[in-house]
């Protein structure tokens, strides 16, 4: 991947006309957009399909997490829309992993679309010991996401969304050169942590491993957007070389 491809931009904004004024400004810098639950809530599936239309990628962030069959229901309607990036929710367990990849591989040979990613999420990057331990999970943050990594690897899944601080014990445990590590939390040296606690640089994130990163107001909220996306990529590039 060149390093712009790394890039995937999180268009969290209110509006359509918002998140299509950046895509429009990015075009060409970044490799991806990132439409969660607040655009996709407010837009629905058609900023999707417009983000796709443009010829860009689309990593859809919405978390999938419900019984097997709804979340491998779910799973075929993302890959219809043509997003490149979907995930579910590791927590949901093996069963309903398992059904998601058999349900889209099953869907893309029926209707010849191509496969996209599909990626367990194991622990916001939002929470920390503490939080953890209050929903009554006792492993500590790095062993309860190498556990649930290793529980998608095992149910076919492509890969992980992880903190970058927990990209390293990833890239031990898991068995697989093609497993996806794409890590939300990455912020530029100075840029403020808003609500993220478990955070790394562009630079020490993709010399860590990681494949994807997940960087949204660094570049959404700067003062020239472009410009704040090409650093970014600049850093990368620089990291890898």
């Amino acid at each position: 991947m060149q390093p712009k491809d790394r890039i995937v931009v999180a268009l969290d904004v209110e509006t359509p006309a918002q998140a299509l004024s950046l895509v429009e400004q990015l075009r060409g810098l970044v490799g991806m957009f990132k439409i969660g639950k607040q655009l996709f809530t407010a837009a629905g599936p058609d900023i999707v399909r417009q983000v796709v239309g443009l010829g860009e990628k689309v990593f859809l962030d919405l978390k999938f997490h419900d019984i097997p069959n709804t979340v491998a229901a779910a799973g075929v309607e993302a890959a219809r829309l043509g997003v490149s990036i979907f995930n579910v929710h590791s927590l949901g367990g093996s069963a309903m992993m398992r059904a998601t990849v058999d349900a889209i591989n099953d869907a893309a040979e029926r209707e010849k679309f191509p496969k996209p990613l599909i990626l367990a999420v194991t622990i916001l990057t939002s929470h920390d010991q503490a939080s953890l331990q209050e929903i009554g999970l006792e492993r500590s943050i790095q062993e309860q996401v190498v556990h649930l990594a290793q529980l998608a690897s095992a149910s076919g899944i492509n890969g992980v969304v992880a903190s970058p601080r927990e990209i390293l014990p990833l890239r031990q445990s898991i068995d697989n050169p093609n497993f996806v590590i794409l890590t939300p939390g990455v912020r530029p040296a100075g840029a403020a942590l808003n609500d993220q606690k478990r955070v790394m640089t562009p630079a020490e994130a993709v010399t860590a491993g990681a494949d994807y990163l997940v960087i949204g107001r660094p570049i959404t909220s700067a003062e020239n957007p472009a410009t704040a996306a090409q650093k970014i990529s600049e850093e990368i590039e620089q990291a890898l070389a």
